[in-house]
């Protein structure tokens, strides 16, 4: 084994998954490496204690435990996106910073998806495979053509938005929907902007979907969605295995609704049978997205970068657990990064916009001395959380958003009228503006939500809240605890604010047990005098 012993002289790093060979020669220009690609998991639980640095792929799982044998670990570099196979609260808890490579497959996965849109629409693999056996069947893999026809694409992030610029190149027609993406964006790279998924899939020739892999996207495309595509619409999944329902496709292809399908990506891995894979009409790949020799290079790279800034104190810009608030600022700043994270996931899910223009955060009272910076992050990581293609972070949140076209604006008051410190959040999409306002109470700054739509109270935040917009007038109260408990769901709290007078519109805000079921919300708001509700999840 190379290096020195522990304790003596240059760092030591070791690499204990398959890294391209640039990344491994750029940290060994700084330090001692090993190799521990071969090492099984009771070598790596001996041993990791001598170093200073590990760099991992998706394989090696670095638990709480093996964190903790780390006494001398300050960095874990990730080579590709995901962090999922570390515990990151273990290792910001240890002082070891997390970074990733972010970007090194983007090109490679937004280059994957037009191969195999190509590959479908032509048939590639199939006369390739007919061929080799020996046959000359030139008639029978005739295709179409991608000039002219309308791409669909779901979710409009990096990737999404290469493959629009790609696609454009063929001059086909883009259409795009993504409520996280500033209508302006779109404009910049001329693609229409499409109103909801619905929209999209009515119109599009070909879909392609590259959202993140979250609940509320888990079968994203299921029987519902391909029920509304246009007859002979062809699907692309170069994303993530779980958006897709695969039972669903295959019935969607055997009865010719679609016209074909190409998949890299499926919800267990690795496979090799199913029902797909015998059909004619579909194309599949073994996970190759990002499986260039460009992206490999790119992800050593950038995580060996990534490693040098940390062991050589200068700034990790792909981090995804540094703190961003000074440590003499933290007494006042630290305690309001809930508040201003659950404000902003608050705010996003109360519009009802399909695009995000703008996002203004508001300090008043003594915030306005201090950089609150760190407190606008927290705004955007609750605005964006679970709606990325990446792990959104304190790091990568501002340039998230600026990807996506959204503006991020701030204003200090030195002055509140009955707060020492307040927070506003609006959420801006053309002439659509939703407002919420917060602020911590007590020693320990609980948080608690002032406003909602311009109206004020005063609620102690829960992870479960529902939000009614109605009419005031006598009764309302009531109708909804009475429907509440006709379903079964403990009302925690409860807050009104109504400072117009009787058959203004006033703001109804319930905490919870549990989630409000959808069942509850479409019950309240078909109520005479209700217009609007919304269940959140903090």
């Amino acid at each position: 084994m190379s290096g020195t012993d522990p304790g003596e002289g240059r760092p030591r790093v070791l690499v204990k998954e398959k890294l391209a060979d640039s990344g491994v020669d750029l940290l060994r220009e700084h330090f001692d490496v090993d190799l521990g690609v071969d090492w099984d998991d009771s070598e790596l639980i001996e041993r990791i204690g001598d170093y200073d640095a590990i760099l991992i792929r998706s394989a090696t799982k670095l638990t709480a435990e093996l964190i903790e044998r780390g006494e001398r670990l300050k960095v874990i570099g990730r080579a590709g996106i995901g962090v999922d196979n570390v515990d990151v609260d273990a290792a910001t808890k240890a002082g070891v910073i997390v970074a990733n490579a972010p970007a090194s497959n983007v090109v490679a996965a937004a280059e994957h998806t037009i191969a195999l849109m190509l590959a479908l629409c032509r048939n590639v693999p199939q006369a390739h495979g007919s061929l080799k056996s020996g046959k000359w069947e030139r008639s029978s893999f005739g295709g179409i053509e991608v000039y002219g026809k309308t791409l669909g694409i779901v979710g409009f992030g990096r990737i999404g938005q290469l493959v629009a610029e790609r696609a454009q190149g063929f001059d086909m027609n883009v259409l795009a929907y993504d409520p996280f993406v500033a209508a302006e964006r779109y404009r910049e790279l001329g693609v229409e902007k499409a109103e909801s998924s619905d929209d999209l899939y009515d119109r599009a020739d070909i879909v392609t979907i590259h959202l993140p892999n979250t609940p509320d996207t888990a079968n994203w495309l299921d029987a519902e969605a391909f029920a509304q595509m246009r007859d002979g619409a062809l699907v692309i999944n170069c994303a993530r295995g779980e958006l897709l329902d695969h039972d669903a496709l295959l019935a969607a292809l055997q009865s010719g609704k679609l016209g074909g399908a190409a998949l890299d990506v499926f919800p267990s891995e690795p496979i090799t049978e199913h029902p797909l894979f015998a059909l004619d009409n579909v194309v599949v790949t073994p996970h190759l997205g990002a499986s260039t020799t460009e992206a490999q290079d790119r992800a050593g790279v950038q995580t060996a970068e990534q490693v040098i800034l940390a062991l050589n104190g200068g700034s990790v810009t792909t981090a995804v657990n540094v703190p961003t608030v000074r440590p003499e600022d933290m007494a006042v700043l630290g305690p309001l990064l809930p508040l201003c994270e659950s404000l902003g996931r608050l705010a996003v899910e109360l519009t009802s916009a399909s695009s995000i223009d703008r996002i203004e955060v508001s300090f008043e009272g003594r915030l306005a001395e201090f950089d609150t910076r760190p407190l606008t992050t927290a705004v955007l990581i609750g605005v964006l959380r679970d709606h990325t293609e990446e792990h959104v972070n304190v790091v990568n949140a501002p340039s998230l958003a600026e990807a996506r076209g959204i503006v991020i604006s701030e204003r200090k008051q030195g002055d509140s009228v009955n707060f020492n410190e307040l927070v506003g959040v609006a959420i801006i999409s053309g002439d659509t503006r939703v407002e919420v306002a917060g602020t911590g109470f007590g020693p320990k700054s609980v948080p608690h939500l002032v406003s909602v739509h311009g109206q004020s109270f005063n609620l102690a935040l829960a992870p479960h809240l529902a939000v009614f917009r109605y009419l005031d007038q006598p009764g309302m109260v009531g109708r909804v605890g009475s429907i509440f408990g006709e379903h079964g769901v403990n009302i925690a709290s409860a807050a009104i604010g109504a400072e117009g007078t009787v058959g203004d519109e006033a703001v109804m805000t319930i905490t919870t047990d549990a989630a409000v079921p959808p069942a509850v919300i479409d019950a309240i708001v078909a109520l005479e005098g209700f217009h609007d509700g919304r269940a959140v999840n903090l």
